[in-house]
């Protein structure tokens, strides 16, 4: 069969998905799980009658059967697929409530590469998804080194794709322009808790600054962080970094929001300060703006901050403590850096749930999840919810339906289609994963941007993507995805 007979085959009907590569982490910390084309391969030969299985001793036929696993593969994770996703006790929780969905996800769509060759990390990674205010899609990608040194650098090469179409089609450019940033009840916008806000890390030479709280060393090339208490050190290391259009107008200003938290602290690396306060930030009910940051402290914790001035102060709400899991993670006493990358979504009933990291130079680290009903003033105990997981993304559909995404390795989705986040599918992988580098495939990272009630495009990275020359080239891409279908017993 033809290629594209192929493709008229799969596109014809809908295609039951079951991962084709699950996760579950040895004693020494590598996927116990193979490639998915080797796997797929094993259930292939699996599936023959018993006679001829024992016909296939022969190399050739084994062989022949590993590439017949690697072709459906590559098919499957470039076709658009009709997808039932159904909620599996055996994935996070009891689903006997629950109800199946359809959910469409489609041919990835390249946005930007990088040129053959270029294998540095820090290159071609780590993708932003975010709307202009003329209602076009941006998707920002990091060029430069990850690095500290790095933060608040413009980079020589374009690092935007823009589209104009729904992101079917992309033109680069350079980031020059700002997103739309987070719209307030006042009619103000605001950009913080990002990368692309966070001011060029200063010198520590050209600095004077107050006895240190402690030093912890970092599992990533064993680098040392050293703490500062916040409210000792000078006002241009203070403060919450943001940008502001005010309601009306057409300049964006840049701020420094006031930070009222008694615990938090900053650190220096690589003989520079950077002013770091990242994470998601979101407006409540109330009107209010919540965000729930790292790094908070030497403790590994993480804090959420409300602010009810438009984003001018922060006042600390309550803090996640890294209490973390020990039989599900018996290095968790050596992760130095505790929780991370908190993704946070603001719920139906009000309530904010949150994904926290905890994946590190260590190796896989579990993701866990935690809630609070009272706007971030008290949190329940962190639970794992996977195995691994790397900047955790959450997203809530009109519809109801609840997106988790999350990588490294590779990237994947799932979805709760109650909207609760107390069950969720099984994942749905996005990138083939061959390394046992857990950052051989894909930086991991994601993001999420909603296109209307039912549908969002995802975005992510590929290392191993093939270019017109045939080589491998790290790629950012992006697919639609429609979820739909779901009965009244799923909403």
């Amino acid at each position: 069969m033809s290629t594209q007979d192929a493709r008229a085959v799969a596109s014809a009907s809908a295609v039951k998905v079951t991962p084709f590569r699950k996760i579950r982490v040895d004693p020494a910390g590598r996927p116990s799980a193979g490639p998915p084309h080797r796997a797929a391969a094993r259930a292939i030969t699996a599936s023959l009658p018993k006679r001829t299985r024992a016909r296939a001793t022969d190399l050739t036929l084994l062989a022949l059967l590993t590439s017949l696993a690697t072709m459906i593969f590559t098919l499957r994770s470039h076709l658009w697929l009709g997808v039932f996703i159904g909620l599996s006790a055996s994935v996070w929780g009891d689903t006997s409530s629950s109800a199946p969905a359809m959910v469409t996800v489609s041919d990835p769509i390249l946005v930007a590469e990088g040129p053959a060759g270029e294998r540095r990390w820090g290159r071609y990674q780590f993708p932003t998804l975010d709307r202009l205010l003329d209602g076009r899609i941006a998707l920002s990608f990091h060029i430069n080194e990850d690095s500290a040194r790095a933060y608040g650098n413009t980079p020589a090469q374009p690092n935007r794709g823009v589209s104009n179409d729904g992101g079917k089609t992309w033109t680069l450019e350079h980031a020059t322009t700002r997103t739309a940033g987070l719209l307030l009840p006042n009619g103000d916008r605001i950009i913080a808790g990002r990368s692309d806000v966070t001011p060029p890390a200063i010198p520590v030479r050209e600095l004077s600054l107050p006895a240190p709280v402690g030093t912890l060393i970092g599992t990533y090339g064993k680098l040392p962080y050293t703490f500062y208490p916040h409210d000792a050190l000078p006002d241009s290391l203070q403060g919450v970094p943001l940008v502001r259009l005010p309601a009306g107008k057409s300049q964006w200003m840049t701020e420094r929001g006031t930070l009222l938290d008694p615990g938090f602290q900053r650190y220096t690396i690589q003989d520079v300060f950077p002013v770091v306060w990242w994470g998601d930030v979101s407006v409540a009910a109330d009107g209010s703006i919540l965000a729930v940051v790292y790094p908070r402290s030497l403790d590994g914790d993480v804090a959420c901050h409300r602010s009810t001035d438009h984003g001018r102060s922060w006042h600390l709400q309550g803090r996640i403590a890294y209490e973390p899991d020990l039989q599900a993670d018996p290095k968790a006493h050596a992760r130095t850096q505790g929780f991370t990358e908190p993704g946070t979504v603001i719920l139906a009933d009000g309530s904010l749930l949150v994904m926290l990291r905890t994946t590190d130079g260590l190796g896989f680290g579990p993701l866990y999840a935690s809630r609070s009903s009272d706007q971030g003033k008290t949190w329940s105990k962190p639970t794992v919810v996977n195995d691994y997981g790397v900047m955790p993304r959450l997203l809530r559909l009109d519809n109801g339906v609840l997106v988790l995404s999350y990588g490294r390795p590779g990237a994947a989705m799932r979805f709760s289609f109650d909207g609760t986040g107390s069950t969720w599918s099984e994942p749905v992988e996005l990138v083939p994963v061959h390394s046992d580098d857990i950052q051989g495939d894909s930086c991991g990272y994601t993001s999420l941007l909603p296109l209307s009630a039912d549908s969002f495009l995802i975005a992510y990275s590929w290392f191993k993507r093939p270019g017109s020359d045939g080589q491998p080239r790290k790629a950012l891409l992006v697919r639609h995805v429609t979820v739909g279908g779901t009965s009244p017993r799923a909403r």
